[in-house]
């Protein structure tokens, strides 16, 4: 049976290994062909650097390229050519400290490794006027979010530029990936951001049960993709409750909150967690699937869907929403395909990107239609949500009819094989979530590569946000919903 989530299994010892130069010019050509960059990444072997790409094309088939150089050569920059690698290079050359010249905005991504006095010499744009005036947001803001510094530079009202310095969140994560047995891993995993639990925890089960030839049937897929949906289901609608009230559109904000909260208690029902916890297990899945479960699933699923409607059609038709929302924030399909973005926010400019849609496991049993706008402004992010949510609650409503149950019992996920290196790539709420394991020659990890869709969606929103007023700004960044600790690690 077909895994529904993306992914490869290669042989690191098998794959060639290139040279710098010949790996970039790999890269860069299999983009010009149409395949898209997914990740690129490094790992330091004494005064060398390892490198990784991995590239999707059209038909969701990965391919993996492998290269070398030494840390002081190092190599000239992808992004150069190509701007969608900018994050991972400056990433690249933060972890591993690989020199890469002809970069135009080789900044630190997080301050990995570095004290927390060094932040405050971040390197700022300075955009140079007599009338420029700059406005500090941050890192600490009011309410509960998390911290994060944004640098405007306005002329009057207006954003001429916005600069992101994160990093605040820097856990060490890939790090303590390391230090625990593979077979403990995910508690840890569901925590490296705690609304994308049972993403990050489906990508993490799916690179091990490569690894270790572990294949599941369809009814867990299936089992596995009705928690993802929920999640997806929960995180619009807390989203959509948040831009509602950026924009004082309170039964909005009131009734999309209310909503979530029938979908976690739902998922908390089904895996004894609100957040999904424990959802995705490997080897299977962590759900109960006694029938008087599946009947109240079933029962808060119709009420959502009830009072998902009314609530919708007061959004969409309200003046007030379509005149703040509507041309506020936009960022083309030229653009976004240029800065790589991934997710909901490549969909609501006109990118199709949507890794369920390659039709396969569950998602290829029961099919789902990606949702695009193509206007790239906050009411079509807004719109791209609503359409998902509406699709997903329909998806779990005919895998409910057509599964009247799945096996708790688990399949037992055997050692690890050596000298291979596993990518898995789930569509979480945000977009591509990539999980990367490489073992050595005895089947122990050796590297463990995370990557959350908001490391390549940040830029977007500084994108974005240019020739806006500088109090549209909540609004845009509501309408992105990115993650500061899903880029920090």
């Amino acid at each position: 049976m077909t895994s529904s989530v993306l992914g490869c299994r290669v042989s690191t010892t098998r794959a060639p290994l290139l040279d710098a130069r010949t790996l970039r010019a790999a890269v860069l050509q299999r983009c010009d062909d149409g395949a898209r960059l997914l990740t690129f990444f490094g790992r330091r072997v004494e005064d060398d650097v390892l490198l990784t790409a991995a590239l999707v094309d059209g038909t969701g088939t990965l391919e993996v390229l492998r290269g070398r150089t030494s840390a002081e050569r190092g190599y000239h920059a992808l992004t150069a050519d190509l701007p969608a690698a900018h994050c991972f290079e400056r990433e690249l050359h933060e972890q591993c400290r690989v020199r890469i010249t002809g970069h135009p905005w080789l900044k630190p991504i997080r301050y990995e490794g570095e004290t927390q006095q060094a932040m405050g010499s971040y390197p700022y744009h300075v955009v140079e006027g007599k009338e420029v005036h700059e406005v500090a947001v941050g890192p600490i803001h009011a309410g509960v979010i998390e911290p994060g510094a944004f640098r405007f530079m306005c002329l009057g009202e207006q954003v001429h530029h916005l600069e992101i310095q994160l990093g605040y969140q820097h856990r060490g994560v890939e790090k303590r990936l390391l230090e625990v047995a593979p077979r403990h891993l995910l508690p840890l995993v569901e925590t490296i951001a705690g609304d994308t639990s049972v993403a990050n925890g489906w990508a993490h089960c799916a690179a091990v049960e490569r690894l270790a030839d572990c294949e599941l049937t369809l009814d867990v897929e299936i089992a596995r993709a009705v928690a993802l949906e929920l999640e997806r289901i929960a995180m619009h609608l807390v989203g959509l409750s948040g831009l509602a009230a950026d924009i004082g559109f309170l039964q909005g904000a009131t009734t999309y909150g209310r909503l979530r909260t029938t979908i976690i208690n739902t998922t908390m029902r089904l895996s004894g967690s609100r957040f999904g916890k424990g959802a995705v297990r490997p080897g299977g899945v962590g759900l109960r699937s006694a029938e008087d479960q599946r009947r109240e699933v079933e029962m808060n699923l119709a009420a959502v869907r009830r009072d998902l409607g009314l609530i919708n059609d007061l959004f969409l038709s309200a003046r007030t929403v379509r005149h703040r929302l509507r041309s506020t924030g936009v960022l083309t399909r030229a653009q976004a395909s240029e800065l790589g973005l991934v997710g909901l926010a490549a969909r609501s400019s006109g990118l199709p990107i949507d890794t369920r849609a390659h039709g396969k496991g569950a998602y290829g049993a029961l099919p789902l239609a990606v949702q695009v706008r193509e206007e790239g402004d906050c009411l079509a992010r807004a719109q791209v949500r609503i359409a998902e949510l509406n699709v997903s609650l329909d998806w779990i409503g005919e895998a409910l009819t057509q599964q009247k149950g799945w096996s708790e019992e688990r399949r037992a996920v055997g050692p690890l094989a050596g000298e291979q290196l596993a990518i898995a790539v789930v569509e979480g709420w945000r977009g591509e979530v990539v999980h990367c394991i490489e073992t050595d020659a005895t089947g122990a990890i050796v590297h463990y590569k995370v990557q959350d869709p908001s490391l390549r969606n940040w830029m977007g929103l500084a994108v974005a946000v240019r020739e806006n007023e500088i109090s549209d700004f909540p609004i845009c960044n509501k309408s992105f919903d990115l993650s500061y600790c899903g880029n920090d690690l």
